[in-house]
């Protein structure tokens, strides 16, 4: 018999620690590869961790609310003696120890030098975890980390499993291409690199007798602080136009019941509103952008994250990736899918980074207008107000006339910084004109 170390998993590049917040399975528990074992929360999402292993949970180190560093061990799992090739590559790149005699922090110390040494090198650093089983099979069969990357995973959130990777390797010998993702994760951008919070103003707040205090929970916290954090650093301007969108609700009107026969998808109004965001970004790459002091990042890539309210009443904010790359089925699909799974806590760290633009529906709350704050370190995000009909003065042959018109606000809040009148103003009106040109005839 021999253990297994479980690892506190690294859930982004710059999260360093994350707090257990519940445990599923308690000491002397079978468990089988992907069964869940706990849950953590970090600064970006909640996530619940899989086992990496089959096995017997014989050693729980830490507590429920016990905050623990990226790599610490956090329980052993007890595995059979023919799993012993699978500890030769343990604690996701950690070399074992030589002796077992040596202290907690010599053995750390051993541990992290392997993690720069495996993670460091020509191949780029890894962005989810592979089991030991994989790694071994992985650096037994010369695939670097980068080539893992690749790998489209069946596993929870991604995670390639044994099958895949015999899979790749067979698709590889035979010469098939392999079944990868569409591109390797884009690494968090150095911009996202948490900043020195500055000191909060303290404000003077008189409570009444039959006043109710109440605490507010972490994402609430991390929300307040994110939102603070934007209006520090980003000038914001909003710019508003009001857009006809009659096409458009005719067109879905029209299409809906047939658009959900065919791909099996409720068809909403804001993959179209994203699809129109895609195509002005692609025109518009200033607005796709970061700023990093006295440096402009022009993103490459088109990451449109989409607002959503939790059950809760949080917000999490999924991202839609290469936005501009997929039709509207694939848009619909993945909207309704991350929108699903963030009501649920079931979004994985990188379905809620890379973003390069952002929507907020104000209409879901039949609002007709907003003042969104920038999701930093992006410099714009469109807020789209509720679809009403209103009076509207039209050209005609005998004249103009008077006609019901489907309308709409569209507002957008911009970083001033580099995004100035003008680019912010043509850019809301290139979205607003996309939506208002919608073909009526269009095919699904």
């Amino acid at each position: 018999m021999s253990e297994f170390k479980v690892l506190m998993p690294k859930m982004g590049e710059s999260v360093q620690e994350a707090t257990i917040t519940k445990w599923f399975v308690k000491e002397g528990d079978k468990v089988e590869e992907d069964d869940l074992l706990f849950e953590i929360a970090t600064e970006k999402v909640d996530s619940e961790i899989p086992s990496p292993v089959d096995g017997v949970v014989s050693k729980i180190l830490f507590e429920v609310d016990s905050v623990v560093d990226v790599g610490e061990i956090v329980a052993y799992i007890r595995t059979d003696d023919d799993d012993d090739d699978d500890n030769k590559a343990e604690d996701q790149n950690k070399k074992e120890p030589e002796a077992q005699k040596k202290s907690d922090s010599a053995e750390k110390e051993e541990n992290d030098e392997s993690d720069k040494s495996d993670d460091s090198d020509d191949t780029g650093e890894a962005t989810r975890f592979y089991s030991p089983l994989v790694r071994s099979i992985a650096k037994a069969e010369n695939i670097s980390i980068k080539e893992l990357e690749s790998i489209e995973g069946s596993g929870a959130n991604n995670r390639v499993q044994k099958k895949d990777i015999l899979e790749y390797i067979e698709n590889k010998k035979d010469g098939a291409q392999p079944q990868s993702k569409p591109e390797a994760r884009e690494k968090p951008e150095a911009a996202k690199e948490s900043a020195p919070k500055a000191d909060k103003p303290k404000v003077s707040v008189s409570i009444g007798a039959n006043d109710q205090v109440v605490e507010m929970d972490r994402v609430r916290k991390l929300i307040a602080d994110h939102m603070v954090h934007s209006v520090q650093t980003a000038p914001h301007v909003t710019s508003v136009v009001e857009a006809d969108v009659s096409n458009l609700v005719l067109w879905r009107t029209k299409v809906k019941d047939e658009f959900q026969k065919k791909y099996g998808q409720k068809l909403t109004y804001m993959p179209i509103f994203t699809e129109a965001v895609a195509t002005a970004l692609r025109e518009f790459p200033m607005v796709n952008a970061s700023v990093d002091g006295d440096k402009m990042i022009l993103r490459a890539k088109v990451n449109v994250g989409i607002a959503v309210a939790k059950p809760d009443g949080n917000l999490i904010v999924p991202v839609i990736t290469d936005a501009d790359q997929k039709n509207l089925a694939g848009l619909t699909a993945s909207l309704n899918d991350l929108a699903d799974r963030a009501r649920n806590n079931k979004l994985s760290p990188d379905e809620i980074s890379g973003g390069t633009f952002s929507i907020t529906n104000f209409g879901s709350f039949r609002n007709i207008i907003g003042t969104p704050i920038i999701n930093q370190p992006q410099v714009a995000i469109l807020a789209t107000g509720s679809i009403e009909k209103k009076p509207a003065v039209m050209e005609t042959p005998t004249g103009d006339a008077i006609v019901v018109r489907h309308k709409m606000f569209l507002s957008l809040s911009y970083d001033h910084r580099i995004v100035d009148g003008a680019l912010g103003g043509a850019f809301l009106r290139r979205i607003a004109d996309l939506l208002e040109e919608f073909d009526v005839n269009r095919k699904i």
